[in-house]
């Protein structure tokens, strides 16, 4: 076992920072992959309806949670969110910012899809108070591009990174998948290439995975090989970090200073107000007995009618596993004043898995922190059941 000091001065300690997520469900199209909570749009939004909702959902969450606490970034996500016109989006930030209040220079994202891009639509965005964009890209060969589902064309990328930087967006992610049907070595490089040349601050570079409940579950296009997939991971790693995109999470690569907050902020076990169809939050009112999960209705026209949402208790001993699943993520690690700050609970309640780990060489332990070891990193599924109760 590992002897730790334990403090209990994180019994007097704030409650973690909170966030809030905004899903838009709808797209254009459906991609085979996509197991996220998106619908083919068909005919036209309700934006305003949408709107409206998403403010009264807002709410009614603060007022279940008796919330008076400032938010710390917002992530509108979807499907599409960048189909809804430049109005929309300012009325919900407006909407927002009246109900709670907003940290300075907080960091506000949207998600976009380059088919969507226009100057002066994406002008307006930045106007309306959006201060970092998300683009899907995903490759820059037109070939994979039609095979994953996607809508836009190489082009429409390309040109989607020079609008964000022409009306002033320096601070965007851009999109890539690696893994795809049929992809060789080299198309690999020239996206991570690519994406290089378009200067985006941030990268999230990630391997197409076959989930289940989406048309390639159901039927899986052929991959390339276990040992081509590492060997592209390899040396598409290798690019960005000679270009001081650093790696900071499992598929998060970002310059000095432009990690995404909100994403860092659920990673460390931050608490975070999830409105719109299908969304999820995690809300600490004490802890570590009064920690909630929600869920909002996932279909879009059941959620505009405002039901099913469900709200349901985390226990004590599920805990370290949440903390964990989230905290591993990050090649920083976790520090144990930090777990105990953020869940409420002693150093105890990590072990006996906490030492096994470290002493299977999945975890490494320096300077009051624990990481994982680049076995750990490797096996990361191994390294969380431990903590599995």
């Amino acid at each position: 076992m590992l002897n730790f000091i334990v403090s209990h001065e994180f019994m007097k300690t704030a409650l973690p920072p909170l966030s809030l997520y905004i899903h838009i469900p709808w797209c254009i199209q459906k991609c085979p992959y996509c197991d996220f909570n998106s619908h083919a749009a068909k005919g036209e939004l309700p934006e305003s309806r949408y709107i409206s909702t998403l403010l009264e959902d807002l709410r009614r969450d603060i007022e279940r949670f008796e919330i008076d606490r400032e938010i710390n970034s917002i992530f509108i996500g979807g499907g599409t969110p960048s189909l809804f016109s430049s109005d929309s989006i300012a009325t919900l930030l407006a909407g927002v910012a009246e109900q709670l209040p907003l940290k300075k220079n907080a960091e506000i994202t949207l998600e976009a899809n380059p088919s969507t891009f226009e100057s002066d639509k994406f002008k307006e965005f930045k106007e309306a108070g959006i201060n970092r964009l998300s683009i899907g890209v995903q490759s820059f060969h037109n070939e994979h591009l039609k095979k994953l589902g996607r809508i836009h064309n190489a082009t429409e990328a390309f040109k989607a990174a020079e609008i964000a930087h022409c009306v002033g967006f320096d601070n965007f992610n851009l999109d890539l998948m690696f893994g795809l049907p049929q992809q060789t070595k080299q198309q690999a490089l020239a996206d991570i290439k690519n994406a290089i040349a378009l200067a985006p601050s941030h990268i999230s570079f990630y391997q197409l995975t076959l989930e289940p409940n989406t048309y390639f579950h159901k039927f899986p296009p052929a991959l390339p090989k276990d040992e081509l997939i590492f060997s592209i991971q390899q040396h598409c790693q290798q690019l960005l970090r000679q270009d001081e995109f650093k790696q900071y999470e499992v598929s998060a690569y970002a310059k000095a200073g432009s990690q995404c907050q909100h994403n860092l902020n659920y990673w460390q076990f931050g608490d975070y107000l999830g409105i719109g169809a299908g969304a999820h939050g995690k809300i600490s009112l004490a802890v570590p007995n009064k920690i909630y999960r929600t869920a909002k209705a996932k279909n879009p026209q059941t959620y505009l009618a405002m039901t099913d949402s469900i709200t349901e208790q985390i226990k004590p001993e599920e805990i370290p596993l949440e903390f964990m699943m989230n905290q591993l993520r990050l090649r920083q690690g976790f520090s144990i004043n930090h777990y105990q700050k953020v869940t409420g609970l002693q150093a105890a309640s990590l072990e006996p898995a906490l030492s096994s780990a470290v002493a299977n060489g999945l975890l490494t332990h320096q300077q009051s922190r624990f990481f994982c070891s680049e076995k750990g990193w490797n096996f990361l599924d191994s390294v969380l059941g431990k903590f599995i109760i």
